[in-house]
């Protein structure tokens, strides 16, 4: 990549969310947000080898975004009203503050009105500018696929009356967590052991931007270093052989201790759900792992989220607490209360728990199935290399 397609890049990321978020505002018009802000990189590209990076990229950027923007809506006779504020975006003088068009380009590609995936696509697509391509390869769909779901949520939108604001007060406090629970499933889909590293990397930058843009949030600060944290040992998380560590065998010095220093520094007291975990996340981090505090932390989660994984997670952190026979009780109550069936990790669990109560044979069966069921190749590799240790240790 040369020097200018990097400039290009860097002022893409920056500024894109920026420019289709106030040509939103003016106009209503999800695409021609979308194409003019295109178009605006896409000349860059042409123009600034030859004449130079701009002393001001994203200025640059918005302000052609912007001059494209009124041609189209002139040649559409719009109404005058969106020509003369779109000229008052073009000279600089701004009507609304950038970060409130950004907050409400987030809050509406999040609205509870459209389903989960398509709040995620959306957000990807829209606020973080990843191509619909790599959209579409993350949720196993074809290109094309995508771009109509796409279009749906966006129809939808428009169609539903679906306001273009932050909400404020009690609403706020309803909304907030779906916003979250976007940037959570997109950190996930990126840090899962076969998901999309760059999707991880835009859930911390977009956590990132609302942490900024809304400072006085604890569980925003919560899920950007909840974020930072487990992100700060990816590169430690698998061995020459590209095969997964677990945590107790990771070389420590390939952390990323700046991120879990900053990470530190967000912490709020864990009182909401995405807190209590990233103070677990800072247990696992710690020289030696407190494994009562965890437990404890797990028994405050599962009343904030009472999910069947939290239940599964509190059950191998007892476990590790309190003894096996613990762990394995609350596996079996777990279980029980349903929503585990199917899900490889719960045997898997279920084969550590028991390895450490001593029956190794058992556990390398317990082993052998979560590799049967596992959704990657990479998980499997790691369940069948866990069955073998344990089978040579038996020998």
């Amino acid at each position: 990549m040369t020097d200018v397609a990097i400039a290009v890049a860097a002022a893409g990321v920056e500024s894109r969310a920026r420019i289709v978020a106030g040509l939103i505002r003016v106009t209503g018009d999800w695409q021609l947000a979308e194409d003019c802000a295109q178009e605006a990189l896409a000349l860059a590209l042409e123009k600034w080898p030859a004449e130079g990076v701009p002393a001001n990229p994203g200025g640059w950027l918005a302000t052609v975004a912007r001059n494209r923007a009124i041609d189209v809506l002139r040649r559409a006779t719009v109404e005058r009203r969106k020509l003369a504020e779109l000229a008052v975006l073009t000279s600089g003088a701004e009507p609304a503050p950038a970060s409130d068009d950004r907050l409400r380009l987030i809050f509406t590609c999040c609205h509870p009105a459209l389903s989960l995936e398509a709040r995620v696509a959306l957000t990807l697509r829209t606020v973080a500018g990843v191509p619909t391509a790599d959209i579409a390869r993350a949720f196993l769909v074809t290109e094309p696929t995508m771009t109509r779901r796409l279009t749906r949520a966006k129809t939808k939108i428009a169609q539903a009356g679906i306001p273009y604001r932050v909400p404020s007060g009690p609403a706020l406090a309803e909304r907030l967590p779906g916003v979250l629970a976007v940037l959570y499933l997109l950190f996930t889909r990126g840090y899962d052991a076969d998901g999309e590293p760059a999707f991880a990397g835009e859930a911390i930058r977009l956590a990132r931007l609302l942490a900024e843009l809304m400072p006085d949030q604890p569980e925003v600060r919560a899920v950007l270093a909840l974020f930072l944290l487990q992100h700060s040992r990816r590169n430690a998380r698998r061995d020459r052989d590209d095969n997964l560590l677990t945590l107790d065998r990771q070389d420590r010095t390939r952390w990323d201790h700046d991120a879990i220093a900053e990470a530190l520094s967000l912490l709020p007291a864990a009182t909401g759900p995405y807190a209590v975990q990233a103070h677990i996340a800072a247990c696992h981090i710690a020289d030696v792992t407190d494994w009562p505090r965890i437990a404890a932390l797990y028994d405050r989660l599962v009343t904030l989220v009472p999910s069947p994984v939290v239940r599964l997670n509190r059950a191998v952190a007892h476990g590790y607490a309190h003894g096996p026979a613990a762990g394995l009780a609350l596996l079996a109550e777990a279980r029980a209360a349903g929503g585990l069936d199917g899900y490889p990790l719960t045997v898997a669990a279920e084969a550590d728990l028991t390895a450490r109560a001593g029956d190794r044979e058992r556990a390398v069966t317990l082993y052998e199935q979560a590799a049967a069921a596992a959704h990657s190749d990479t998980e499997r590799r790691a369940l069948l290399a866990r069955a073998e240790e344990l089978t040579e240790e038996e020998g």
